[in-house]
């Protein structure tokens, strides 16, 4: 209870406030809708914000999972060759700091408005930087008697990554991955506001708004925070059935 009490008490009496603030004070829905009128919108057209949020939500799984698989090769590659390293972490860094804003209209100009690569391109860049430095931090923070131990055991490099250096990074791993599980929800809804299939939860939210159906925005709204909620507990679940007990490192290497 003192881990799931305390925020459903502090959520409920914001929510409190926030009706009694709109309704009493009289506040325009355009500035901010009561939360009764997007409940109710939510309810309405839930529908529409389901299909919405498969849609949103299948774009920003297939970058998620594209942007992690290429943050950890990259990392381990990094890791072991230091041309590689002095070749992607500048890369890495140049497309971090590139702005989604600028990067959505650029890949939706290269590819047909009929498809969803962009959106899912736009994912998967997102990703790959937080997973690629978590994961490159972890694999070079192991205790060199590991390393000095597989090394005497005549190891391969193969082998002493798989054995020794992803166990040990897995922490950062994940640390990364709670990073880029909302951000890869965020990245595929703003992707949607630059043109592309109407399909999804920024393209409902933008047409909505656009509408002055403002209520309504917010119940997408709303759908979009569920979508990352649900993203960032698969990653804690993940999380947790990865902390099992290690497997001797004796026999995993033989």
């Amino acid at each position: 209870m003192r881990t799931w009490l305390p925020p459903i008490v502090v959520g409920v009496v914001v929510l409190g406030l926030w009706q009694v603030l709109t309704v009493v004070a009289g506040v325009p829905s355009f500035l901010l809708p009561a939360p009764s009128a997007i409940a109710t919108q939510f309810a309405e057209n839930a529908g529409r914000i389901f299909d919405a949020s498969v849609a949103t939500g299948t774009n920003a799984l297939v970058g998620f999972v594209a942007g992690t698989v290429l943050g950890i090769a990259a990392a381990i590659l990094a890791v072991r060759f230091e041309v590689v390293d002095g070749l992607l972490t500048p890369l890495a860094a140049a497309a971090a700091a590139v702005p989604i804003v600028a990067l959505a209209p650029l890949l939706n100009s290269m590819y047909s408005t009929t498809t969803e690569t962009p959106r899912r391109l736009v994912v998967t860049i997102v990703v790959f930087f937080p997973v690629f430095v978590s994961t490159a931090r972890g694999l070079r923070q192991v205790p060199k008697v590991q390393s000095d131990l597989m090394t005497s055991y005549a190891a391969s490099g193969w082998q002493i990554t798989r054995t020794v250096r992803l166990p040990a990074a897995l922490p950062h791993l994940f640390t990364g991955l709670r990073i880029a599980a909302p951000g890869a929800v965020i990245a595929a809804i703003i992707a949607e506001y630059f043109g592309g299939l109407q399909n999804g939860l920024g393209s409902r939210i933008t047409s909505a708004a656009a509408n002055t159906a403002y209520p309504r925005a917010w119940a997408y709204v709303v759908g979009a925070m569920i979508v990352g909620l649900v993203f960032l507990a698969a990653v804690l679940l993940v999380e947790q059935l990865a902390r099992r007990p290690r497997t001797p490192l004796l026999s995993t290497i033989r």
